[in-house]
């Protein structure tokens, strides 16, 4: 019910259709995917809140061996932001994980979403590990998953990566400026070793609205130096 009522909240909000997939096209099929393997213990914990967690492509293409993927190849579109995954949070401890391995996604269900997530088996691991956790069925999570990731809009991460002096706080107050509901604490951005942008972290409350990240997704401060890789 929670799950129901959510829906019909995010779908009232405002959006952009595949947000930064670029003349995405899928693949006319998907073949059968290998079974997800657990990489950690199950948690079965109560939910306070969940996650949206969204990468930037070029910076994860930037890796050769990723050269062929849907991702990454170009030749089914060009890829900006694309959604990693909606992850239910705990209050404390760890959050919910691996809660169950059925009922698994079908091959078209998987090539549906696809433009959305643009990598056949992180859609299948993301139900597995967290939708599994949140949802009963694959349908019903990536569709959660969807009408939070097409009611967002996102600013140029291109142009952004050309500012000299170039800040976290900037990425934050580019990305409020196309989302004005939302709030500097509530927008997480991950970063590697060296400074390099890899995500951004949305933060819900368990009625998926905004709330305050935690520190764990929250990331560096505003203060912090940043880089954009472009690639696009």
């Amino acid at each position: 019910m929670k799950l129901r009522a959510a829906l019909i909240l995010a779908a009232a909000l405002p959006g952009s259709a595949f947000a930064q997939a670029y003349q995405c096209v899928p693949p006319a099929s998907v073949g059968p995917l290998q079974p997800i393997r657990p990489d950690g213990p199950s948690w079965r914990t109560s939910i306070s809140g969940y996650t949206l967690a969204v990468s930037w492509s070029p910076e994860y293409c930037r890796k050769p061996e990723d050269k062929a993927s849907m991702q990454c190849s170009d030749a089914n579109g060009r890829f900006g932001f694309v959604l990693h995954g909606l992850w239910p949070e705990a209050r404390k401890g760890p959050p919910p994980q691996w809660c169950s391995l059925v009922p698994r996604p079908s091959p078209e269900l998987i090539r549906r979403n696809l433009c959305m997530t643009p990598m056949p088996r992180l859609l299948a691991h993301e139900w597995a590990k967290h939708g599994s956790c949140m949802a009963r069925t694959p349908e019903v999570y990536y569709r959660v998953s969807g009408i939070l990731w097409r009611s967002l809009r996102w600013p140029d991460a291109d142009r952004l990566s050309r500012q000299k002096g170039l800040t976290v706080g900037d990425l934050r107050r580019a990305f409020i400026a196309h989302n004005p509901d939302w709030r500097a604490e509530q927008i997480g951005v991950l970063v590697s070793n060296t400074g390099w942008l890899r995500e951004i972290h949305l933060c819900y409350g368990r009625g998926f609205l905004p709330a305050a990240c935690d520190r764990r997704r929250f990331g560096p401060p505003d203060s912090a130096s940043l880089k954009i890789w472009r690639g696009l």
